[in-house]
């Protein structure tokens, strides 16, 4: 179990010998996923229907570096920011954690430690929180003995979460990174003038 308040780990880095090596050993969930191309993702709108915000939240969540689109960031008025399927899940894990009355502070915190664990098992793990604590519970055994201590209100098994994110991207398109959308397309043609 970590409590994500006062565990600090430590976090290494590879070299990658591929762009897919390299796309995976920064995301925050990589196991018990199929590969996904790194230059593949969704459009702002289709990740924020399917994590279940507001585009305002997904933008604001990326201006403030909650959680950004690691397939392509925003650069610039009109440009498509990119998302890939664990943006999209950590984005719905973040509204759960909302919902529930968690401050964005202690989601910060709980962010960045899940991409610190480096969790092997996503199935297996449960977010746990006592409303102003979020904890990281990898065994059953962790969760009984957080509700035993009586610190656990609530808990989010992130492998539904997950499950729920692929189910609601299934009839929505992905885009390739080297895909123009319209508006810079007209921009580069303009300039070409």
């Amino acid at each position: 179990m970590v409590n994500t308040e006062t565990t600090q780990a430590e976090t290494g880095s590879s070299a990658a010998d591929s762009i897919v090596d390299e796309y995976s050993s920064d995301m925050l969930f990589t196991d018990g996923l199929p590969s996904v191309d790194p230059r593949t993702g969704y459009r702002g709108t289709s990740a924020a229907a399917a994590a279940g915000i507001t585009y305002r939240q997904l933008d604001y969540w990326d201006r403030t570096g909650l959680v950004q689109p690691s397939v392509r960031p925003a650069g610039g008025s009109g440009s498509q920011r990119l998302y890939a399927f664990r943006d999209i899940l950590v984005l719905k894990l973040v509204k759960r954690l909302l919902d529930t009355g968690v401050s964005l502070q202690q989601i910060r915190i709980a962010v960045e430690q899940l991409r610190a664990a480096g969790i092997n098992d996503l199935g297996r793990i449960t977010l746990m929180s006592d409303g102003a604590r979020v904890y990281l519970c990898t065994t059953e055994d962790e969760v009984i003995d957080l509700l035993g201590r009586g610190q656990g209100v609530f808990g989010i098994a992130v492998g539904r979460v997950l499950r729920e994110v692929e189910a609601s991207l299934v009839n929505m398109v992905s885009n390739h990174i080297d895909e123009i959308d319209e508006l810079a397309a007209r921009r580069q043609n303009k300039q070409a003038v």
